[in-house]
C-alpha cells in the first residue's frame, strides 16, 4: 500500500488552506510540508495497525498483520485452519519439555464469546528462553506471527472443557507437593 498519495494529498490541502492566509501563511506551509511528512506517514500507520488489530479480533484465530516494507506497509492475511482436534495440555507440555518437540496439529478455530466486542487487549508475557524459541519455531511452521500463534493457543486452552481449569489444578497440586508455591511480585 502506497502512503504516497495520501500524504501528497494532505500536503496540497494544506497549500490550499494556506492561500487564503496570505504569503506568510503560504511560506509557513512550505516550511512546514517536509516536517509534516513523516508525522502524517506514522498516524496513517497508527491507523492502519489499529484497524489490522479490530480485523484481528474478528478473524480469532486467524490474522491480519501490517508490515513495513521500506516506506510502504502492507497487510498479511493469516486465515483460520481448518477445525482440527487441539490438545491445549499436550501442546503446554511439549512446550515445557526440555528437548525438540513433534510439530503439533493446528488448532481449531475458535468461536468468539457471545459477549465479545471484538476488542483487543495488550499484554506483556515474560516465557522462558527455550520454550520462547520454541514458540516462535511453532508459529514458523504454521506461517503466523508468535502473536497469531499465541492467541491461538490461547484461545484453545481456555475454551477446552474446565477452561483450562485441570491443567492449572495439577500445576498447584505440585507445587503442594514440594512444599507450596508463591506468586506475586517480591521487594
Amino acid at each position: 500500500m502506497n502512503l504516497t498519495q495520501y500524504v501528497d494529498q494532505l500536503r496540497q490541502e494544506l497549500a490550499v488552506a494556506a492561500e487564503a492566509g496570505g504569503d506568510d501563511a503560504r511560506a509557513l506551509a512550505e516550511r512546514l510540508t517536509a516536517p509534516l511528512e513523516s508525522a502524517a506517514r506514522l498516524t496513517l500507520l497508527n491507523a492502519l495497525s489499529a484497524a489490522a488489530e479490530e480485523i484481528t479480533g474478528e478473524l480469532v484465530p486467524g490474522s491480519v498483520d501490517l508490515r513495513l516494507r521500506g516506506l510502504d506497509p502492507e497487510f498479511v492475511v493469516t486465515l483460520p485452519p481448518a477445525a482440527e482436534a487441539f490438545d491445549a495440555q499436550a501442546e503446554y507440555e511439549a512446550l515445557m519439555s526440555p528437548g525438540p518437540a513433534p510439530a503439533p496439529p493446528p488448532p481449531p478455530p475458535v468461536a468468539p464469546d457471545a459477549g465479545d466486542d471484538g476488542g483487543t487487549a495488550r499484554i506483556n508475557l515474560r516465557l522462558p528462553a527455550h520454550v520462547k524459541s520454541r514458540v516462535e519455531e511453532a508459529a514458523n511452521r504454521e506461517g503466523l506471527s508468535v502473536n497469531a500463534w499465541l492467541v491461538r493457543a490461547v484461545s484453545g486452552a481456555v475454551d477446552q472443557p474446565g477452561g483450562g481449569r485441570a491443567a492449572r489444578g495439577r500445576g498447584r497440586k505440585d507445587a503442594q507437593s514440594f512444599g507450596g508455591g508463591f506468586t506475586g511480585w517480591v521487594r
